[in-house]
């Protein structure tokens, strides 16, 4: 990171660091991620649209109504995103 920022910094100072904090953040690829809501997962092979326009470059799983294994079975690619379930379920998956 940047470094400490100061409650007393000077504004001409601390706008710089700011931006230098910031912009790190805004660099990693979760900033540029979406919530795909809802997703209804069939046991098997499941293809999502991601909507990202690009590669994808990772998922996490933010919420889960059963008890079931799931995981990537297909390679990332630019319009969607496969995963394998062992059981229906709903899922909100965060796409990055």
């Amino acid at each position: 990171m940047a470094g400490q920022l100061s409650s007393k910094l000077p504004w001409s100072l601390a706008n710089p660091k700011w931006a230098a904090s910031i912009n790190t953040l805004l660099a990693l690829p979760q900033s540029n991620g979406k919530l795909l809501t809802g997703i209804v997962l069939t046991n098997g092979v499941n293809i999502i649209p991601h909507g990202l326009g690009r590669e994808i470059q990772g998922w996490i799983l933010t919420d889960l109504n059963a008890a079931v294994t799931i995981y990537r079975s297909a390679p990332f690619n630019q319009t969607t995103l496969t995963l394998t379930s062992s059981g229906a379920a709903t899922v909100n998956i965060e796409v990055f």
